[in-house]
């Protein structure tokens, strides 16, 4: 038994050098050309011939990997799979690309392990099949893989304690603005006594400027929300062009402060569909308050009606204003977060800029979009449109 083994061996070692023989003399220059390391293998798997790139990278000398077996260059623990895939890639042998298959691994003379990549093509002769495989070192880009998880699982981790801070701190940080501007509301209503002209003026700055801090707070807040996908929504059955009446209630006295005209327009039917009442209820207030806003002189008209966009009936908001316009260098900026069109040292008009994105979100997740038509100097129209399905 021991001697069948021993032929065994010897016929396999010396199907392999006549095999190193050949694969030397027609391809031993061209592969010490290429940049990767190249190993070609018999259909016994003994290798014929390795170039310079792959004794290199494997720590042998030259000439020292002719005869050895394959699963010399793997650690142990790979080994007896790898007889298996070699035998069943010997008898379908197509090419396979760079980085197709497993995770794989090499192993240097030292013993030390790394990652690798490995690309195989059968190599056709008229002696016999010959299997060749471009090896690459992966170590470094597995090294800046691994930087990057553990980066990105080092930015998750903030990103929840963010979270959980605003998400904490949002009953801490409304609750003494709204008794800021409840007090000052109670002053100006002058039941404490009578103000004069100074004390008035003070007190409806502390209640506007709390007004505002509360609103960014709010905002902050909702973003928060939609970015970590906390946001919960509730779709029911609803009739729009009451929810347009309430708003144009609710904006009706920051129009006529300006000298506006605030009105609705809509089909002479009802329209009702599925949505989030409170989600729909924040767009409209953050593109009604945005057109009052930008609005000097004229009107701002709400028109309710259904159009069909992107082959979907849809249920569409617009909301136009005869006001400053947005100019085209402009537009690419409208719906980015915490972007004010209006920034420059002259600015003239407040907000966070995050309405519009926010609105945009809450859009996305209401399955519809915001689309919007503006020329500089004249207006513009930002329309909702909502899929009536």
């Amino acid at each position: 038994m021991a001697t069948d083994y021993g032929k065994l061996i010897l016929s396999e070692s010396a199907g392999a050098l006549r095999d190193a023989e050949l694969a030397e003399a027609r391809f031993g220059g061209l592969l010490e050309s290429v940049p990767d390391a190249i190993v070609m293998a018999n259909a016994g798997g003994r290798i014929v011939l390795a170039n310079g790139q792959a004794e290199t990278m494997f720590g042998y000398a030259r000439g020292e990997l002719r005869g050895m077996p394959l699963e010399a260059l793997m650690p142990a623990r790979l080994r007896a799979a790898h007889v298996g895939h070699r035998r069943d890639y010997a008898a379908r042998p197509l090419p396979r690309p760079m980085g197709g298959g497993r995770d794989l691994y090499g192993l240097r003379k030292n013993g030390a392990e790394f990652p690798v990549e490995i690309s195989l093509s059968p190599v056709m002769l008229e002696e016999g099949k010959l299997i060749m495989s471009a090896i690459r070192d992966i170590s470094e880009r597995k090294r800046i893989e691994l930087a990057l998880h553990d980066k990105h699982a080092e930015l998750a981790r903030a990103n929840a304690a963010k979270d959980r801070f605003l998400a904490g701190m949002s009953h801490e940080l409304r609750t003494p603005l709204n008794a800021i501007i409840g007090f000052a509301g109670t002053m100006l209503m002058k039941l404490p006594g009578p103000l004069n002209t100074e004390q008035d003026k003070q007190l409806r700055t502390i209640q506007s400027s709390a007004r505002h801090l509360l609103s960014l707070i709010n905002d902050l807040l909702d973003l928060t929300k939609i970015e970590s996908g906390n946001v919960e929504l509730d779709f029911a059955p609803l009739q729009c062009r009451p929810l347009i009446d309430e708003m144009l209630q609710l904006f009706e006295p920051q129009a006529r402060g300006k000298g506006l005209r605030l009105e609705a327009v809509s089909t002479p039917h009802e329209i009702a569909f599925l949505t989030d009442r409170r989600a729909l209820q924040q767009i409209l207030m953050n593109l009604i308050n945005n057109a009052i806003k930008f609005t000097e002189q004229g009107s701002v008209v709400v028109r309710l009606s259904t159009a069909a966009i992107d082959g979907r009936e849809c249920v569409t908001f617009s909301v136009s204003d005869t006001g400053v316009g947005i100019a085209p260098e402009c537009r690419s900026q409208l719906f980015q977060a915490f972007t004010q069109l209006d920034a420059g040292p002259t600015r003239q008009f407040e907000g966070t800029g995050l309405g519009l994105h926010l609105s945009q979100k809450l859009a996305s997740l209401l399955h519809g979009r915001i689309l919007f038509d503006s020329q500089h100097g004249v207006g513009s129209i930002f329309t909702l449109a909502l899929p009536l399905d």
